[in-house]
């Protein structure tokens, strides 16, 4: 028997074009997609952060719709499974915040005159994630009427039932008592809370935590707690990098990101918790 040394195999090099790597990533496209317009050199990460952040919110926002989809099949095996793969995301997103959770004034200002009206509310596939999780508002539409595509496509979520909603249809199905209120309301408009809804998210919780609905109401927990960790997060990095100054493209800075960070997503399956 030989025992002499061999060399790994050497992976295929040579292609006619791009590589296949490059053909199903688009590697190039990706890299070559930031501009700054400053010169200084904090000003890459900051963008490149935000680029991954609308990367994520793209994934979450296929999951949730993937969930919804589920749910109108009656299949909680496959929504909860999107739910969960979401959750992964959605940590994932929250630790985007990092690169940028530090920054002080000064390191923010010196380039923050390149965002110019720029800034994270305009980003029309957060805006698709908040009206997945019920947050409707028409007139969030508005800032997109220049760009027919996404218009359309931000107009189209808006008219749809959010996942939350479907997953109250779902619940009306398997026999619970949603209120026939809450199953006619008008989509297109914010979510409210409602007492019968916590009524019976009280009777799932209080019932056999193994039952499918049950750990439904647990994936969504999952869910809410994220998006509420990243508002929270949002807040923090914009108090730090600006105070209590006017934020980008006009916004209320801090005490919009304030208010927002005060809302409970799928708001009574945490009440609920208060009657089991």
């Amino acid at each position: 028997m030989s025992h002499e040394a061999h060399e790994p195999e050497t992976p295929h090099l040579d292609f006619e074009g791009t590589t296949p790597y490059e053909d199903y990533v688009k590697a190039d496209v990706l890299t070559h997609l930031q501009h700054t317009l400053s010169d200084d050199p904090g000003e890459m990460v900051f963008l490149v952060t935000t680029q991954v952040m609308e990367l994520w919110f793209t994934v979450i926002v296929h999951e949730w719709e993937t969930a919804a989809q589920a749910l109108r099949e009656d299949d909680v095996p496959t929504a909860v499974d999107a739910l969960k793969r979401s959750r992964r995301e959605l940590e994932a997103l929250n630790a985007s915040w990092r690169p940028l959770s530090g920054l002080t004034p000064a390191q923010f200002n010196s380039y923050r005159g390149a965002l110019g009206e720029g800034s994270g509310f305009q980003s029309a596939m957060y805006r698709r994630m908040e009206f997945l999780l019920g947050d409707k508002s028409a007139s969030m539409l508005v800032p997109h009427r220049g760009a027919p595509r996404v218009h359309a496509e931000l107009e189209k979520a808006l008219h749809e039932p959010s996942l939350y909603d479907e997953v109250l249809r779902f619940l009306a199905r398997r026999g619970h008592p949603v209120p026939e209120e809450v199953l006619g309301r008008d989509v297109s408009l914010r979510y409210e809370p409602s007492a019968g809804v916590e009524a019976v998210w009280t009777a799932v919780y209080a019932g056999d935590e193994r039952d499918e609905v049950a750990r439904l109401g647990e994936a969504l927990t999952d869910v809410a707690e994220l998006v509420w960790r990243w508002r929270n997060d949002h807040l923090t990095a914009t108090r730090r990098a600006m105070g209590a100054k006017t934020g980008t493209g006009g916004s209320a800075g801090v005490a919009w990101l304030e208010k927002r960070a005060g809302k409970s997503v799928f708001p009574e399956l945490w009440t609920a918790r208060s009657h089991v």
